[in-house]
C-alpha cells in the first residue's frame, strides 16, 4: 500500500462532559478510498472537524504530504488541498448554483470585477460532470434536497483537492445520482486523490471503498482492507457485539381502521387510497420524487390538498396546519431535520418537548418537573448520547439529533405516527434501536406509516407496503410476498398487478 498522504495520529478531543476523540487516527492514501465507520456518536465527524481547523486538537499530531501541519479553519485547509462534503448542507438558497459554488473566492479580473461567464462556464462544467441538468445560473432554492447534495459536491471538485472528504454524500440523493457520483469517485481515484468517505449505507462501502477505518466511542478500533472483511464482521467492529436480525420485525393482531384515504388530490398527488389499521406499519415505498412526502405532508396538515377525503376513526377531519394535525393524533418525523424537525441552537430538552408542551401545563403554568422526567426517560429509552438533556441539539451527531427528532413527535402522544425516512444518517446499531422502538408503539397499538428509500428496511419492518409512482400508488403488497424486485418495479412505473396481497 502507498504511503498515506493524510495521518491523523492519536488525535484526543474533549469537550465539557464528554470525551469525543480518545486517541483516534487514520490513515488516507493516494488513490484509494478510505471509508471511516462508526456508531452515531463515534467521533467520526469530530475528527474531520479537528483535520480542517474547525475544532482544535488536545492531543496527537496530523501529517499531511509528509508534513506536519495545523489549520487555522476550513479555508486554511481547502487552500492546503483538503476539502469536504459536510452531511447538513451548507448553501444559500437565495443565489445562484454558480454563486453557491464560488461564494468567498468568485472569478474575478485584475481590477476585483467578477468574470460572470467564466465563473458560469466552469459551474456548467462541474455540474455536466454529475451529470446535474441544471443551468448554472438557477437559484439553488429551486432545487431537490439530491441536487443540493450535488451542488455541494461540485463545490468541493472546483478546488482540485488532493484529499477529499464524504460525510453521507448519499443521504439525499437518488440510485442515478449515487451511480454518477460514484463514477466521479472512480475518476478522482484514478487521478491519485485520497478519499474518506463516510457512510452508514453498508452496501456502498463494498461498492465504492478500498480500505475501512473504524471508530468506537472516540477510540480507533482497526483499519482493514474491503477485500478482507465482510459484513458482519465490520458490524461487530462498529457496534462491540453481533447484530442477529437487522430487522427485528413483530407479529400483531392488527386492529380496526384508524385512518382511510380516499382519491387524495393534490399538488404531485393524483387519486390516491388507502387504508391505515390499529397496531400496523404501513412502508411507503418509491423513488425520489415520487410524492411519498407530499402525501404524507398533506395527511398531516403542513400541504393542502384539493380533493379527497381523510377518515379518521371514520370520521372525516380536514388538517390545514401541523397543529391540526396534531390535534387530530397525527405525528409527522419529517426527513429533514435541520430544516424542519430540529431548532438546532435549542437544547435537547426545549427541541423534545416543543410540539407537547401542553401535555406538561396545569392552569396555563409549565410543570417542569414532569417535563424534565419525561425527557430523562426518552433519553434513556432511545439511548441518546448526551452529557446532559440540557446540551445544544447542534452539538449532537445526526443521528442522535434524529432519535431526539422521532422522541419529539412522540411526546404529542400521537395514535399515528408517520415516520418519513428515520434511519436516514443513522448506524446499524442505532438503526436497530429505533426499529425496536417502533415494534413496542406497535405493539402498545399505534399505528404507524414508515417512508423509506431502502428497500430492505421497507420490506423488514411493514405489515403492507404501498409503492408510489409520479404521485400515484403503482403497487400494494402483502410484506410477506414482496421482493425488492417487484417494489423496484412498481417504483419505475411498471404495471404490476396492484393486488398481489
Amino acid at each position: 500500500m502507498n504511503q498515506a498522504i493524510l495521518e491523523l495520529n492519536k488525535i484526543e478531543k474533549s469537550f465539557p462532559g464528554v470525551k469525543a476523540l480518545d486517541e483516534a487516527s487514520l490513515n488516507v492514501y493516494p488513490g484509494r478510498v478510505m471509508a471511516l465507520m462508526g456508531e452515531n456518536g463515534a467521533g467520526k465527524s469530530t475528527l474531520m472537524k479537528v483535520l480542517t481547523g474547525i475544532y482544535s486538537l488536545d492531543s496527537g499530531n496530523i501529517q499531511y504530504q509528509n508534513k506536519p501541519v495545523t489549520f487555522k479553519g476550513p479555508r486554511d485547509s481547502q487552500h492546503a488541498g483538503i476539502s469536504i462534503i459536510h452531511q447538513e448542507l451548507n448553501l444559500i438558497p437565495e443565489i445562484s448554483i454558480a454563486e453557491n459554488i464560488y461564494l468567498g473566492r468568485e472569478i474575478t479580473n485584475s481590477f476585483g470585477r467578477i468574470l460572470w461567464k467564466e465563473m458560469y462556464d466552469n459551474a456548467d462544467k462541474l455540474l455536466a460532470r454529475l451529470n446535474v441538468k441544471r443551468s448554472a445560473k438557477t437559484l439553488l432554492g429551486e432545487l431537490s434536497l439530491g441536487e443540493q447534495q450535488m451542488v455541494e459536491i461540485a463545490k468541493a471538485l472546483s478546488f482540485e483537492s488532493k484529499v477529499i472528504i464524504m460525510d453521507e454524500p448519499t443521504d439525499a440523493l437518488t440510485d442515478k445520482e449515487t451511480e454518477f457520483l460514484f463514477k466521479v469517485i472512480n475518476e478522482l481515484r484514478d487521478q491519485g486523490c485520497g478519499i474518506v468517505y463516510i457512510s452508514h449505507r453498508l452496501k456502498e462501502i463494498f461498492e465504492i471503498c478500498d480500505d475501512i477505518t473504524v471508530l468506537r466511542d472516540g477510540k480507533f478500533i482497526g483499519e482493514c482492507t474491503v477485500k478482507s472483511t465482510n459484513e458482519d464482521a465490520l458490524i461487530e467492529m462498529m457496534v462491540g457485539r453481533k447484530l442477529d436480525e437487522q430487522y427485528p420485525r413483530i407479529s400483531v393482531q392488527s386492529g380496526d381502521t384508524r385512518l382511510e384515504v380516499k382519491n387524495l388530490n393534490g399538488k404531485g398527488i393524483h387519486d390516491i387510497s388507502f387504508l391505515l389499521k390499529k397496531g400496523e406499519i404501513l412502508g411507503i415505498s418509491g423513488l425520489m420524487g415520487a410524492g411519498r412526502t407530499e402525501l404524507m405532508k398533506m395527511i398531516y396538515g403542513a400541504l393542502p390538498y384539493q380533493s379527497g377525503e381523510v377518515l379518521l376513526e371514520g370520521k372525516s377531519v380536514h388538517a390545514k396546519s401541523p397543529q391540526e394535525g396534531l390535534s387530530n393524533g397525527i405525528a409527522y418525523i419529517s426527513e429533514d431535520r435541520k430544516g424542519d424537525g430540529l431548532v438546532l441552537c435549542l437544547s435537547v430538552k426545549e427541541n423534545m418537548t416543543l410540539s407537547g408542551l401542553q401535555h406538561f401545563s396545569k392552569n396555563i403554568q409549565l410543570q417542569h418537573k414532569s417535563e424534565m422526567m419525561a425527557v430523562d426517560d426518552f433519553i434513556e429509552l432511545f439511548n441518546i448520547k448526551t452529557p446532559t438533556r440540557n446540551q445544544i441539539i447542534g452539538n449532537l451527531s445526526g443521528g442522535n439529533q434524529q432519535k431526539v427528532a422521532i422522541a419529539k413527535g412522540l411526546m404529542t402522544r400521537p395514535n399515528i405516527l408517520i415516520l418519513d425516512e428515520p434511519t436516514r444518517g443513522v448506524d446499524v446499531g442505532a438503526k436497530k434501536e429505533i426499529y425496536q422502538l417502533i415494534n413496542k408503539f406497535k405493539a402498545e397499538g399505534m399505528s404507524i406509516i414508515l417512508v423509506s428509500s431502502e428497500m430492505p428496511e421497507v420490506l423488514g419492518m411493514s405489515d403492507r407496503i404501498l409503492v408510489m409512482h409520479e404521485g400515484k400508488i403503482s403497487g400494494e403488497f402483502d410484506a410477506k410476498q414482496a421482493n425488492q424486485e417487484l417494489l423496484l418495479a412498481c417504483a419505475v412505473g411498471r404495471n404490476i398487478n396492484k393486488d398481489v396481497a
